[in-house]
């Protein structure tokens, strides 16, 4: 079987994308293995136990994008 991907528009594979880490997210949380989450909003990931509590890690260290970052410093 021969995979075509570069042939699919980006909005088909963002859709495929997307139905996997929904899908990996609810395998999860049947199995009751904690995901990591990274909540845009307020800039936390996050250990989501299949029971629904969040555990905040960390706080996001840096503003910005990598590019930006590298380009600062040089």
């Amino acid at each position: 079987m021969e995979d075509n991907y570069s042939e699919l528009p980006d909005e088909v594979l963002n859709e495929r994308v997307d139905a996997a880490v929904r899908l990996a997210l609810e395998k999860h949380k049947v199995l009751g293995v904690p995901s990591i989450i990274y909540d845009r909003k307020e800039q936390m990931i996050y250990e989501v136990h299949s029971d629904g509590t969040r555990v905040p890690l960390a706080r996001k260290s840096r503003k910005g994008r990598y590019s930006e970052q590298t380009t600062e410093k040089a």
